[in-house]
């Protein structure tokens, strides 16, 4: 009987994606413009949980979530977004089938079920430069 209930314990918590998974998670970003890398861009990854900020090409380490994560990155003339979505890993699976209701609901608050891509790329978009102010040596003359 007590190996019966030790096998039991050991398979519930090797389906507990909030036992045995990660609530962090490293994704890395690129930013590509006609096919081309393009360096240097500042980049903001925010999901419901929190945002964070690299400069592409780099990768970051986020906490996980059910919620998408969405990337937004720019610099100069060049503007980019994209979305990874959050999937469930194989985890969050046995944890219904083992441990039922209660366990997910652990893993979907933690996020420790679920994962994004681990490369993401941005395609970017180039946007025209805002016009400079011209100076001028001109002065105003007030005419009454």
């Amino acid at each position: 009987m007590k190996k019966i209930l030790a096998l039991a314990g050991v398979l519930v918590m090797t389906g507990c994606a909030s036992v045995s998974g990660e609530k962090m998670q490293p994704v890395a970003v690129t930013t590509v413009f006609e096919n081309k890398e393009i360096a240097g861009l500042g980049c903001t990854l925010t999901n419901d949980t929190g945002s964070w900020f690299l400069t592409s090409p780099a990768s970051v380490t986020v906490h996980k979530s059910t919620g998408d994560l969405a990337i937004d990155c720019k610099k100069d003339s060049f503007v980019g977004n994209a979305t990874a979505v959050s999937k469930s890993n194989g985890a969050v699976w046995g944890n219904i089938l083992i441990g039922g209701g209660i366990g997910y609901i652990v893993d979907r608050n933690t996020g420790a079920g679920f994962d994004y891509p681990a490369t993401i790329v941005v395609n970017l978009r180039q946007i025209e430069a805002p016009l400079k102010p011209v100076a001028t040596n001109e002065t105003s003359v007030k005419v009454n």
